[in-house]
């Protein structure tokens, strides 16, 4: 059940006709009281004309008293600074009070995290360690060779059609397109986060992803220009440990460059798809690229390295390739017209055609970086090894 609170009843009305069995009170005191003496309420909904700073202390609160509970605010028109100070007081969501289908997302995500919460058994720290997400990133010196096709397709391959948890962070923060490879409109982006600073957590940072119908969430790069300059490498750190915590898989897509924030990606990164394809520029990038992850001191067993469209006649053999980098190519994704197409349609190709030798090129790049991932001949998760479930939760 949820409570809504506002002063105007025809207004609380029209939030309740979304939500559903939603009790209605017209004050924040009553729905104190109320919280109070029903320990099972999962969702408070504040309407547009209740005052917004009693609002917020009532979520700042509940959210040591009661972080099961999840407030959400309406209000008349959002801003940055309502969004930003919303979060940082541990408001769940904040909406439009004319956009009734994004309140109703928003009680069912407030919902689902309070389930979440009360069916979480306690566990020791090192069970808590071992259900720690994964985390993958996905890297290439050189633009063109397929990163965020690569990115997309990765992390839609280990959503396994919703089977884990995946979010897909777009971390080439001034030219990202992974929204667009998705055909996602994203209404917040990683930027968002910056005005939330130390208070940044997992629910706040929860509203800031936009689900995909694949069954993954994106953590959008900036969609104004100029904004990436805020986001400095520690809160990329923050964020990414957050989302260790949250998500069974993160998959990280990056710029071509060696800035702050992708060496905080690679400090988080339980593997490193270093990615290129045929040709005598991108295969330059690429021995810089080794040469650099080494004088960092990043682990070797950490590389994985992709040739993608690797059965391009360009007169290089992948032995030659091999030997000159020093290192072994762990999967080499084929050349294909359906590749582009798909990107076209919004359709990451190993969902559009599983089978599709691309398709299982990237589910292989799945296993070589992922431990305890395994497909099966149909190109979908096989049985074992058994599922990571996210903290607090074992796959059932």
């Amino acid at each position: 059940m949820a409570a809504i609170v506002d002063l105007d009843s025809a207004v609380a009305e029209s939030l309740r006709s979304v939500v559903g069995d939603a009790l209605i009170l017209d004050s924040l005191e009553a729905a104190r009281r109320h919280i109070d003496t029903n320990l099972g309420e999962d969702t408070i909904i504040v309407g547009p004309s209740m005052d917004q700073d009693s609002a917020l202390l009532l979520a700042q609160s509940m959210r040591v008293q009661r972080p099961s509970l999840g407030v959400i605010l309406v209000r008349k028109r959002v801003d940055t600074a309502v969004l930003a100070a919303a979060l940082r007081m541990g408001v769940r969501d904040v909406v439009e009070e004319r956009d009734l289908p994004a309140l109703a997302a928003a009680v069912n995500r407030s919902r689902a995290f309070a389930r979440e919460l009360r069916e979480q058994a306690p566990e020791s720290a090192a069970d808590t360690a071992a259900a720690r997400g994964q985390l993958v990133t996905v890297f290439s010196a050189k633009g063109g060779c397929g990163k965020t096709t690569l990115s997309t397709n990765l992390a839609a391959a280990m959503a396994a059609g919703g089977q884990h948890e995946v979010v897909l962070v777009d971390l080439d923060l001034a030219f990202g397109d992974v929204a667009v490879a998705l055909q996602l409109f994203p209404k917040h982006t990683i930027a968002d986060a910056v005005a939330v600073g130390e208070a940044l957590d997992e629910s706040a940072l929860r509203t800031l992803l936009t689900p995909h119908s694949a069954g993954l969430t994106i953590l959008s790069a900036p969609m104004q220009p100029g904004v990436e300059k805020a986001i400095d490498s520690a809160l990329v750190s923050r964020i990414l440990a957050l989302l260790k915590e949250m998500f069974d898989y993160v998959v990280v897509d990056t710029p071509p460059a060696f800035d702050d924030q992708v060496l905080a990606a690679f400090d988080a990164s339980d593997s490193i798809a270093l990615v290129a394809t045929l040709d005598i520029p991108a295969l330059k990038n690429l021995k810089l690229t080794l040469e650099t992850l080494d004088l960092l001191d990043y682990p070797r067993d950490r590389w994985n390295l992709v040739l993608n469209r690797a059965d391009s006649k360009v007169g290089l053999s992948i032995s030659e390739v091999e030997k000159t980098m020093g290192h072994a190519i762990g999967v080499q994704i084929p050349s294909s017209r359906d590749v582009p197409a798909t990107v076209n349609r919004g359709v990451p190709i190993v969902l559009d055609d599983p089978k599709h030798p691309v398709s299982r090129a990237i589910h292989q790049v799945a296993e070589s970086v992922v431990d305890g991932f395994a497909v099966n001949s149909t190109g979908t998760e096989g049985e074992e090894p058994a599922k990571r479930g996210r903290r607090g939760r074992r796959a059932r």
